[in-house]
This record gives C-alpha cells, structure tokens and sequence, in this order.
C-alpha cells in the first residue's frame, strides 16, 4: 500500500511538471503504452531520478533484507534469484534502466513488481541469458583479444536508447 501511494505521488509530480510545461513533452496521439511515452518525453535526468526515487522506496520496504537472495525477498524472480537483493535492484536500476535510458515502467507495473505483463520484462530476462552466454562461452573462445576478461553489457550494444545502435552516427 506505502509502496502504491509513494508510486502514485511520483507520477502526480510528473503530472504536474506535464501540466505546466507542454511544450517541453509532446505527447503522441496514439500512444500505444502510456508508461512508454511518459518515459520517452521526460528528459533523461528526471528519469533516472524518479527510478532512483522507486529503487530506494524498494530498499526501504527489505531493509535488513538486502543481502538475502533476491527470490527469498521478492516474488517472480526468474534470472538471478541468487544475487542479493540490494544488488539486483542497482543492477536494474544502473546496468539496466540507464544502459536502455529507460525508467522502472519500461519493464514492470509500477508498485507490482512481481507482475509479468509486459513483454519487455521476458526481453530483459532472455537478453541477460544472452549476455551470460556471450561472457561466459563465446568470448572466452576468443583469442588473442587485449582483455583477460573480455565483457559485454547492456550498455555495449544500447548505448543509452532501447533500440540497440545498428549503425555509426553520421
């Protein structure tokens, strides 16, 4: 319930910032996802704050709790049920809601966390099997690369945008 309302107060303020400054977020006339526009029209730094905002509020709800395994204090945990808690909230926080420029509604209901209804949700499970598969078989066959430890993530390939860079800017 604390969860639900501090959720609903963040989106209020959006809201408010929305009402009184149109111009600086278009909104599309036919928004397929409404938690994709917000996310899309608020600049980057509001972003990021307001998914730092949701990440403390989840760690203030496990306090004490943070070094447990991640699916011994939440619900639905598929990939990394054996991180800490603490650690898998600054892994979606940082490594994936930074790497794709993305704010916490990108994958989940916001204050339902455990919910699997949006499509992003299994992307980002079946890319972190991807990203275990490239780090730990295909780039260890690799050789002669500089790295001892060679790596990719999110960000190698997003570079701060969900759709992957395809292409070298002009």
């Amino acid at each position: 319930m604390r969860l639900a309302l501090t959720s609903l107060m963040l989106l209020g303020t959006l809201s408010v910032i929305f009402a009184r400054h149109p111009q600086r977020f278009p909104v599309s006339a036919n928004p397929a996802d409404p938690n994709e526009v917000l996310q899309a029209q608020v600049p980057q730094d509001s972003v990021s704050r307001l998914r730092d905002s949701l990440m403390n509020v989840v760690l203030k709800q496990i306090s004490g709790k943070e070094n447990l395994p991640a699916d011994s204090v939440f619900l639905n945990i598929k990939n990394m049920g054996a991180v800490p808690a603490g650690r898998l909230l600054r892994i979606m926080n940082l490594g994936w809601g930074r790497s794709l420029g993305v704010g916490c509604g990108h994958c989940h209901v916001v204050g339902e966390w455990d919910k699997d209804d949006k499509p992003q949700k299994q992307i980002a499970r079946d890319m972190s099997a991807m990203l275990a598969k490239i780090n730990g078989e295909l780039l260890p066959q690799i050789k002669n690369l500089k790295s001892e430890r060679p790596i990719v993530n999110c960000t190698t390939c997003h570079r701060g945008q969900v759709k992957p860079a395809l292409d070298l800017p002009q």
